[in-house]
């Protein structure tokens, strides 16, 4: 088994700066077909049909190697005012075991990474990036902040259980006290001597968990563990589906948002707290967006042509009588929903629910209606039952 595999990497080369994870030879073996780079590593983004993986998930679960959600992991005396003064969002009442969605701004308020924040201590916290380099901007704020703090990217490598089966799964391998997180809630565990994090948490819309390796040298053996039990009841491996979290309206960092954009811009008012004592980085500039309004909105889209053959891999020109208004981020047929789904960034004054636009795909013009987000489960249901 172990030679298969190595035979089958020859397909897969950009030299050694491109990192491969610790579950990255069982990923191959379980049947992935291709790999994207994130965060300078390796992701697994084929197991096969697409449209079969987003069924795999919503009926049942799915197991997905995230190990290119890397951890800045902040610890010392001043760790949570430091982990203040990067995100915008109020972390005053974050408990140890808690996690939180959280943004990282820069001076200009613009958007630098989406992670979620885990508290492991009074003083210990990660920050789960999202495909930017944080690590960097973290130690480069340290360096002129004068706060006593440790900044590291730790051995943690995370794993996505995703689905409506994920919490029996979770129970059957790590117990009950596991599989009842609340949504958003972490804890530390050991299973067979590898040392985890499990949280109720993940990029998929649906009720799921993470589970972070903090042991690299067991990735093979812990994921065929869970594949093992997980399988009686429905598991499969897959990969982070793109048809579902653009239901959700889920943000893919570089695709519907980056430095160039703000909060405000896509409904993130809730993770800005302009009211707080503490400063952080981009709260002047923030108070003066707010004041001064958005020129650009986040809105969703129904494209009205054939079923999409594959997402975009390009922004597309929405335009409305022959001049640019905006453009579609992140594009997608759901065959739930049969319908071509989209999210767009349109300037302000055309952005209303009901208008029609067009779009630019390939040459062809195609009539779009604005629609409100999420197109699916807009209360959040599945993901926190």
């Amino acid at each position: 088994m172990k030679d298969k595999s190595k035979n089958k990497l020859t397909q897969y080369g950009f030299g050694t700066q491109i990192r491969r994870s610790p579950f990255f030879h069982a990923t191959i073996d379980s049947g992935a077909r291709d790999f994207s780079v994130y965060n300078h590593m390796y992701i697994p983004r084929d197991f096969g049909d697409p449209e079969q993986n987003f069924w795999n998930l919503i009926n049942a679960a799915i197991l997905c190697d995230v190990s290119v959600e890397r951890q800045v992991e902040i610890k010392g005396p001043d760790a949570k005012k430091f982990v203040q003064l990067l995100t915008s969002r109020d972390i005053s009442k974050c408990s140890i075991g808690q996690c939180k969605y959280v943004l990282i701004t820069d001076e200009a308020g613009g958007i630098l990474n989406d992670p979620v924040l885990l508290r492991l201590g009074e003083n210990h916290f990660w920050l789960s990036l999202a495909d930017s380099d944080i690590l960097l901007w973290a130690k480069g704020v340290a360096v002129h902040s004068e706060m006593s703090v440790e900044i590291c990217e730790p051995d943690v490598s995370p794993l996505q259980l995703q689905g409506p089966k994920s919490k029996e799964i979770i129970r059957q391998v790590f117990g009950n006290d596991a599989a009842c997180l609340g949504y958003y809630k972490l804890m530390e565990l050991e299973f067979l001597g590898i040392p985890l994090v499990v949280s109720r948490t993940g990029w998929s819309s649906e009720l799921g968990y993470e589970i972070f390796l903090r042991d690299g040298s067991k990735g093979t053996f812990l994921w065929n563990k869970i594949m093992e039990i997980g399988e009686p009841i429905g598991l499969k491996p897959g990969h982070t589906s793109t048809i579902r979290r653009i239901e959700g309206a889920m943000l893919s960092y570089h695709a519907d948002a980056d430095s160039r954009n703000n909060p405000f811009e896509l409904g993130l008012d809730r993770l800005i707290n302009l009211d707080i004592e503490d400063d952080f980085i981009g709260k002047a500039a923030l108070k003066k967006i707010k004041k001064s309004g958005v020129k650009k909105r986040q809105v969703g889209l129904v494209i009205d042509c054939d079923p999409l053959l594959a997402p975009n891999n390009e922004f597309w020109p929405i335009t409305e009588n022959n001049q640019q208004i905006g453009e579609i981020t992140s594009a997608v047929f759901s065959p739930r929903l049969k319908k071509n789904i989209a999210l767009g960034m349109i300037y302000i004054e055309f952005a209303q629910l009901g208008k029609s636009v067009t779009v630019g795909i390939n040459g062809s013009l195609y009539a779009c209606v604005q629609v409100e987000l999420p197109f699916y489960d807009p209360k959040k249901k599945l993901v926190k039952q």
